[in-house]
């Protein structure tokens, strides 16, 4: 069997017992629900983005697939992400995705005193 796999290129799948190979995540898929939207947007991203570079990429994609309803402004800056729908409290913009715990989120509108 070793001569075969030899003979095809066959790809080592481990390293020898000294190597001390690290495996990290590049890329992971996070799930946004857009408040009044139908289903999440999928956005796939690395872990060591912020939650206003998520933000602008899952609005990003909304828009590129024509989803339903038409969002009311495109600014980021008008958003906030939250863990779901029934958490009051936003994230912070400058989180990084990695530290938050969570693939899935909510995204609504900030509350203005005016929509108060």
């Amino acid at each position: 069997m070793d001569s075969l796999s030899s003979e095809f290129g066959r790809p080592k799948t481990g390293g020898s017992e000294g190597e001390n190979i690290q495996s990290y995540l590049t890329k992971a898929l996070f799930n946004v629900n857009i408040q009044n939207g139908l289903g999440p947007v999928q956005v796939v991203m690395r872990p060591e983005n912020t939650a206003t570079e998520l933000i602008k990429a899952a609005m990003a994609i909304y828009v590129k697939e024509k989803r339903r309803p038409l969002l009311e402004t495109c600014d980021p800056g008008c958003y906030e992400l939250h863990y779901s729908q029934f958490s009051l409290e936003s994230l912070k913009p400058e989180e990084k995705l990695m530290n938050l715990g969570s693939r899935n989120f909510f995204l609504c509108p900030k509350v203005t005193h005016s929509t108060l």
